[in-house]
């Protein structure tokens, strides 16, 4: 089976409910050191809770087996619930034969413990004792988080067996609404062609694709199935609509490049253990987008149990680790990517950043530049260097990197417009006012309106004392597309601030407090305009939030001359403020990030979790936030994620030894709605 048609389209496309309790949310906590070695049962308790906490899962499940293996707790229900915790913090570091003796273990004690039942289940699928596989699943219909999951896990045991008709009776009888139908039908005719049941398949196949011919898998899989029944230019047809939304999409670009060259093409999935990964790997990316992260951890290393060289899980758990501030545990994953995957180069771009995230900046970019030298077009890759330059205040470097970018594209599109938006951050940031002006304007050409460029180019024209007009209707457009993002608010606050406008910055700037109230640079605007109107207490309180939350040096300066002395002759402060319009603004500005919903990204990712990332704000003379790298484009993902809800757990929950503890146990969530279909574009 070939990795290039690893399933990848997200799980919000179907309708399920989830509430089971697994673990309590993750925190997002920083990446920590090694916990200590503790030399008691108790302390290694204790260690094991933290390293939970902060989803250090590797040494989770060690502190918590050692705690156990002591002998320590002879209260009943405290082994048990030790035990428990034990379970899951095997299954989440992937200690999966530990995880598979755990399970037996819980499901002792407590016989209805569905993930117990689904560890289990998953085992005897793997080892090809398909009966006892659906015996086990059996347990884990009816719960909601994996109603969806296991019944289409339990087809592939029939196909496992050789009984795919019965299969694809098991999945007709299966209840569904639309975005749940597209999913059984590409499940259903990837099991159908790999029986050689081709015009079945096709049929499938097809449905699926016209319900949603952006998701790659099922663009992949139909296409494989059209050359296997002989349609092979129907096939170069269906990829080649493909590749003109999304250019450079790695899986696709490699089918094509076998078709051409004649080679044998095989079906999407070859074996019934590959197409459970599929559907876990599907159902852990959309978990993983509403913020689900316990779970997708789960059905992740599930997947990869099932299938270890899954690349598609291997880049989507490395990801999810990385969004979970464990960067160590991403760089393993995405070192695993095995070399013959298309999505090899992208887990090489991703390692790059990854690397940076660990303080290993010199070694991230070096490796990006042995990338770019194997291949001086490849544009992702560029502007991931970009992207690190970027977040390390390092602009000259940055400028550079994205000028080359913008050589390899050429002519631009819509989509490129992240390109010049950054490049415009970098040249701003070196006092080429000109150049960032220029390339600002480019990028509004090429996506008029878009709210991040129209507030960081509004902004700065207003902060320069020019064009006051149009820059504050910028910003005004720019507030009501992100009424919620605290940066772009407090531009509209400082922009009526600069125009004399002084109780009308205070209400925008109490607004932009309230939703970013730690950013140094917005309490300081918010206490420069109480100065302005009297409310002098208040003004020295949030110079005092400002200084106490880190602000850049230059910036700190500033605040502490403030607080020392006032504002002085505010008049002629705010018309040095506005300066000379041939020099880079010196006030703080917020330049928010481009958002993943509208941020067209360089095309060629395939995978549930995004390649190289998208700075976070950079902010000309304000503190960023660490920034990753611009990410290529997110093909693979519906257009809106599940949302988490409130817990409620069901009566065969595991339940906490005291209170539950923070990655303990899952976490419970709505029901996953279905969503857009991905446009493959970013915009």
């Amino acid at each position: 089976m070939p990795l290039s048609s690893r399933m990848s389209f997200s799980a919000a496309l179907l309708a399920i409910a989830f509430s089971t309790t697994l673990m309590a949310p993750a925190l997002a906590a920083k990446t920590v050191e090694r916990p200590f070695r503790p030399t008691s049962a108790s302390g290694s308790l204790l260690a094991g809770r933290l390293a939970a906490n902060v989803r250090d899962d590797d040494n989770a499940a060690s502190f918590y087996a050692k705690a156990l293996s002591s002998g320590l707790f002879k209260d009943e229900q405290a082994r048990q619930e030790l035990t428990n915790r034990t379970f899951i913090a095997l299954l989440t570091s992937g200690e999966m034969d530990k995880a598979v003796t755990f399970a037996r273990r819980v499901v002792a004690i407590d016989k209805k413990n569905p993930i117990a039942h689904l560890v289990l289940g998953i085992r005897a699928l793997k080892g090809r004792d398909y009966t006892k596989a659906r015996d086990e699943l059996a347990f884990t219909l009816d719960k909601p988080i994996l109603q969806l999951a296991t019944p289409l896990i339990s087809t592939w045991t029939y196909a496992g067996a050789g009984q795919t008709k019965k299969g694809v009776v098991a999945s007709d009888d299966i209840s569904s609404n639309d975005g749940f139908s597209t999913f059984k039908n590409f499940s259903t005719g990837m099991m159908l062609d790999m029986a050689g049941m081709r015009d079945e398949a096709i049929a499938r196949l097809k449905d699926a694709h016209e319900r949603d011919a952006n998701a790659v898998s099922i663009v992949d899989a139909y296409a494989r199935a059209l050359v296997r029944a002989g349609k092979k230019d129907e096939a170069l047809k269906v990829l080649d609509a493909y590749s003109a939304k999304v250019p450079r999409q790695p899986i696709v670009t490699a089918l094509i490049a076998d078709i051409k060259a004649g080679k044998r093409i095989g079906p999407a999935v070859t074996s019934a253990q590959q197409g459970a990964a599929d559907i876990l790997v599907s159902v852990a990316a959309g978990i993983a987008k509403q913020g689900g992260a316990d779970y997708a951890v789960v059905f992740y290393r599930l997947a990869l149990y099932l299938e270890p060289n899954n690349a598609t899980a291997l880049i989507g758990l490395a990801e999810l680790y990385s969004d979970l501030k464990q960067p160590q545990t991403a760089e393993t994953l995405f070192k695993s990517v095995p070399a013959s995957s298309p999505l090899k180069r992208n887990a090489e771009i991703e390692l790059a950043t990854t690397l940076d995230e660990l303080d290993k900046t010199d070694e991230g970019v070096a490796h990006l530049k042995k990338i770019i030298a194997a291949n001086p077009q490849d544009l992702d890759a560029i502007i991931s260097l970009g992207g690190i330059f970027n977040q390390r205040k390092r602009w000259d470097e940055a400028a550079v990197a994205f000028s080359q970018a913008v050589d390899v594209i050429g002519k631009p599109t819509r989509n490129d417009w992240p390109t010049f938006y950054y490049r415009g951050i970098a040249y701003e940031r070196t006092k080429q006012w000109p150049k960032a002006e220029a390339d600002f304007k480019k990028a509004l050409e090429l996506f008029p309106d878009q709210p991040s460029v129209l507030n960081y180019l509004g902004y700065s024209w207003i902060d320069q004392g020019l064009h006051l007009q149009e820059g504050m209707e910028m910003i005004k457009k720019a507030v009501d597309q992100r009424p919620d993002d605290g940066y772009i608010v407090d531009s509209l606050g400082w922009a009526n601030y600069k125009l004399g406008q002084y109780d009308e910055a205070v209400e925008q700037l109490e607004r932009a407090v309230s939703l970013k109230p730690s950013d140094p640079t917005i309490n300081d605007h918010l206490g420069d305009a109480y100065w302005k109107i009297g409310r002098k207490l208040e003004a020295t309180f949030q110079w005092r939030h400002a200084l106490d939350a880190k602000p850049e040096p230059d910036e700190k300066a500033k605040i502490e001359q403030k607080l020392k002395d006032g504002m002085r002759d505010t008049a002629s402060a705010d018309a040095g403020k506005a300066g000379d319009a041939t020099k880079s603004p010196d006030a703080p500005k917020p330049a928010d990030a481009p958002k993943p919903a509208d941020a067209p990204k360089p095309a060629d990712a395939a995978k549930p979790a995004d390649a190289p990332k998208t700075p976070d704000a950079v902010q000309p003379s304000q503190p960023e936030k660490p920034a990753d790298a611009p990410k290529p484009a997110d093909e693979t993902k519906p257009a809106e994620a599940p949302k988490p809800a409130d817990e409620t757990k069901p009566a065969d929950a595991p339940k906490p030894m005291d209170a539950p503890k923070p990655a303990d146990t899952p976490k419970p969530a709505e029901p996953i709605k279905p969503a857009a279909p991905s446009n493959n574009n970013g915009g």
